[in-house]
């Protein structure tokens, strides 16, 4: 049986309430908004290694149709795209930066994305957090979503981009 418009909103609004920083982050409408808007996301910290969350991840959204920008100061390339070093390399404009870096060293990533002429969002990954890095984005106007797990986000939203409903 397929699953209805309504199921699909339950999950995802059940998903956003788990998050431990619920409070502050936008509630699942916005965040449906947000998915659906994305299409490049620069992942900061993307890792070389398949098995770990922080290239499976990027490996899923990219699959599902995101066009990934690795940020990575310790590779060449990653999932067949060239790696920055640095946020601020990535000269193509982007509308997530998704952040998979330990909380205590998130903020430079955190100013660093805040400051960026297009003003994407800012996604820091579940378990990932600095409340005073995040507030002071907020205070420029940024959207920042703290701990909560992009992956889980989308599949409740049954798993399409604004790219795959392009397709379809």
């Amino acid at each position: 049986m397929p699953v209805t418009h309504v199921e699909d909103k339950e999950r995802l609004d059940r998903v956003v309430r788990m998050s431990g920083n619920s409070r502050r982050n936008p509630g699942a409408d916005e965040i449906r908004r947000i998915i659906r808007g994305t299409e490049r996301i620069a992942v900061v910290g993307m890792s070389r290694d398949p098995a770990k969350a922080a290239r499976r991840i990027p490996s899923y959204l990219a699959a599902m149709g995101a066009e990934i920008v690795p940020v990575n100061p310790l590779a060449d390339r990653i999932l067949g795209r060239n790696a920055h070093a640095t946020l601020e390399e990535v000269d193509d404009s982007v509308d997530m930066v998704l952040i998979f870096r330990p909380s205590p060293e998130v903020a430079p990533f955190v100013r660093a994305a805040a400051a960026r002429p297009e003003a994407p969002v800012i996604w820091l990954q579940e378990g990932i957090r600095d409340d005073r890095a995040a507030e002071e984005a907020r205070a420029a106007g940024r959207t920042v979503v703290q701990d909560l797990c992009i992956y889980r986000v989308h599949r409740a939203m049954g798993g399409t981009l604004r790219r795959g409903l392009r397709r379809q």
